[in-house]
Order: structure tokens, then sequence, then C-alpha cells
């Protein structure tokens, strides 16, 4: 079964323009999750995965889509234990992305992980994903880095860096 269909959606706008457009329909798809896990105060948990989309490999954050029935923050729970193999005792809210607002009515409800500790469940990635710490203190490298290219990675990291800053 497909992931997303095609649907066909009429605006009018307040000047009295009418247009067409067509976006994704993600018809089981609710949303999904974005985690940042600190493994201490300067120690974030990164993940290395394929990326089939562009046909490389990326550094980012782990990620998921929210299942059917299941909340954000439990979505989030799942995610860390499947994709770093650990849980949190903390979990806050970062923020809400908007992933396509012009093809697509989704969300991505970004948390901040704190105290972890060790916990795992098996996920349904392909090949077992790189665990990666990064140091908060070395962002710059890890902006330079040909692999971290992802754009919600790189937001979540802005604003967990303008958080820890506050």
């Amino acid at each position: 079964t497909d992931l997303f269909s095609v649907e066909s959606v009429d605006v009018a706008f307040s000047n009295g323009v009418s247009r067409r457009y067509e976006r994704l329909h993600g018809g089981r798809f609710p949303g999904a999750v974005m985690i940042v896990p600190m493994l201490d105060k300067d120690t974030m948990l990164l993940i290395r995965e394929y990326g089939v989309g562009i046909e490389q490999y990326t550094l980012g954050f782990p990620k998921g889509g929210i299942n059917p029935g299941e909340s954000s923050v439990e979505t989030a729970h799942r995610e860390l234990r499947e994709e770093v193999n650990y849980d949190a005792k903390e979990l806050s809210l970062l923020t809400r992305f908007s992933l396509m607002p012009s093809y697509m009515p989704a969300f991505m409800d970004v948390y901040l992980a704190q105290s972890l500790f060790e916990s795992s469940l098996v996920g349904d990635e392909p090949e077992p994903l790189g665990l990666v710490p990064w140091k908060l203190s070395q962002v710059d490298q890890l902006l330079a880095h040909p692999e971290f290219i992802e754009c919600r990675s790189i937001a979540a990291l802005l604003l967990l860096e303008r958080r820890q800053r506050a």
C-alpha cells in the first residue's frame, strides 16, 4: 500500500482569486516526531542512516512516524528505544515543524530528551543504525560535516543551541 496519495484542494483567496492545488495526502500518516537526545549536558546522540531519497548516508537526530492510536510523546519514547537504545525520563517539546506546508498536511513534533537510560526495542530499519555521540561544543564541526545535511536536524540543533544559551 502506498504511503501517500495526491488530492486536489480548491482555495478561494480574500482577493477573489480561486486556485486548485494538488497536495500529498497521507491518509494513514498522522505526523512524525524527531528527538534530540542528550546523553549529558554536552553530548548529543545522532544516528547515521541511509536516505533512499538522496541515495546516501546522513547524520541526524532520531525520528519516525506516529502510528495510528499513538500519541506524539509515546512515539518519541518508542523511537528513542528503537533507534538509539535509550529512553528518557524527561521529554520536553522544542517545537512543531510543518514538514512541507505547500504540499502536505503533516507536522513533526521535536522533543528534547534528557536523563537518558538504557532501554531498547527492535525497530523496523533494514540495517543497524550508526550511533554517533557528538559534543554540542563542537557544533561548527557538525554543521560542516558532509553527512549532516537534513534540514530538520539542522533546525533542531539551532533551537537546542538557543535553549542551552538561555
